[in-house]
């Protein structure tokens, strides 16, 4: 499982000109599933991001996570997170899991993400979408389990 967090102002999701999430401060995760991951693979990226420490403290230094600041976190799913560009010039897709499994993980991942408390948006599993977001920072990270 692959996210790319980015710490955010503000974020939204938007199908159809409508907006379906929306964020203030917090984190903004898109989402890759990964043939192969678990459950396993969902509980140890929601609790890295929940307390990674990305956001500053007083002395402007990188000491408050996202349960600290009591921030925001939406979450959108993006399988092209498992392209290989390798060869050719066209994207393989062969390493992101089946859209059944990566649906079901994705969910999970955002019940497990809503046990904080935080206010959780999402956007729609398998939808064209358009992000907006406001990077704060910037601030981008890699995560895999």
């Amino acid at each position: 499982m692959k996210a790319i967090i980015q710490r955010v102002k503000n974020a939204r999701v938007e199908i159809e000109n409508k907006t379906i999430g929306e964020i203030g401060k917090g984190i903004l995760v898109f989402l890759g599933v990964k043939d192969g991951d678990t459950e396993k693979d969902v509980q140890f990226l929601v609790e890295k991001i929940l307390n990674l420490r990305i956001f500053s403290d007083k002395e402007n230094k990188m000491n408050l996570s996202l349960l600290d600041i009591k921030g925001e976190i939406l979450i959108v799913s993006q399988f092209t997170l498992y392209g290989d560009c390798k060869k050719g010039r066209r994207p393989s897709f062969t390493d992101a899991a089946l859209p059944e499994t990566a649906e079901k993980l994705y969910e999970d991942f955002i019940k497990e993400a809503k046990k904080s408390g935080l206010k959780t948006e999402t956007g729609k599993f398998g939808a064209m979408m358009q992000v907006e977001l406001v990077n704060d920072g910037p601030v981008t990270f890699i995560l895999e389990s």
